[in-house]
């Protein structure tokens, strides 16, 4: 299996998640499973039932953080050469050709986009559009909504 690209900050954030969920959440879940067993006939214990979902979640969650960690390459950005190309983890600050519409994305992994923090996808139409440009180049973005082009006004190379 390939290593898909992972930000400094999207690796804390799943590792800060896992630890939590085998320090907390697990615990947490075992306990009232055990709690429920007290209470007799588990046929009809809905809150038995309800914890034992929940632990299945919870594990499922863990597998899931795990495999992502293990085949994730982790690219920390801020030691990466500073030549003003576009590459995975940088901040790009954009205007609109047409309209001077101002846009500032960072490009990111698939399990971090967050369009409304400004964080997409690597994988995103525009995304792959600016990989491979420079401050200065016009990009042209086949978008959903048709053609967009852009003017790369700096790429900033920050956590």
């Amino acid at each position: 299996m390939s290593k898909t690209p992972l930000t400094v900050t999207g690796a804390e954030k799943l590792k800060e998640e896992l630890r939590r969920l085998k320090t907390v959440e697990r615990p947490r879940v075992v306990n009232a499973i055990a709690e429920a067993r007290a209470h007799g006939d588990l046929k009809e214990n809905a809150e038995y039932h309800a914890a034992r979902e929940q632990q299945s979640f919870i594990e499922g969650r863990i597998r899931e953080i795990e495999g992502k960690l293990s085949h994730a390459q982790v690219i920390d950005v801020t030691a990466l050469p500073k030549t003003g190309k576009v590459v995975f983890g940088v901040t790009v600050l954009l205007e609109g050709t047409e309209d001077g519409t101002p846009a500032t994305y960072r490009i990111v992994g698939d399990d971090e986009a967050d369009i409304k923090q400004g964080m997409i996808s690597v994988s995103s139409p525009i995304a792959r559009a600016l990989i491979g440009r420079e401050e200065g180049d016009l990009v042209t973005v086949n978008a959903p909504g048709g053609a967009l082009e852009y003017e790369i006004l700096e790429v900033r190379y920050v956590n």
